[in-house]
């Protein structure tokens, strides 16, 4: 079995799913079916994600597994979060809302006096 193409092979446009198949009884449902965000990425930038989540976001073992350096895993992933339609600078805190976090979480006994030095390094 074939893995399902996204983009058009003549304009590069996105495809969409209009037919679904059983396997076992041949039923047949037509539709406009969405694929999912990650549909749309290429084969490496899915085998970077898959790697990713392997390595539970820790980026110094991403470096490891794909023996490329620490701006390079940060590129591949700029480029998969914009790819993914995501801008990504969104869910980065100001400095000021990162410290405010960090205090409350001190505050209240989640991290210690440590962490929350490491922290706001």
């Amino acid at each position: 079995m074939r893995n399902v193409i996204s983009r058009c092979p003549v304009c590069a446009g996105r495809l969409k799913v209009t037919r679904l198949q059983c396997d076992q009884c041949d039923t047949v449902i037509e539709n406009d079916f969405a694929l999912s965000r990650f549909d749309y990425l290429s084969s490496e930038e899915l085998s970077f994600v898959e790697t990713f989540i392997r390595c539970r976001g820790n980026i110094k073992e991403v470096e490891k597994a794909l023996g490329i350096s620490y701006p390079t895993v940060r590129s591949k992933l700029d480029q998969v979060i914009r790819r993914l339609g995501y801008n990504e600078k969104a869910c980065q805190d100001t400095e000021e809302e990162k410290r405010e976090s960090v205090l409350k979480a001190l505050e209240q006994g989640e991290i210690s006096a440590e962490e929350a030095l490491e922290i706001l390094k």
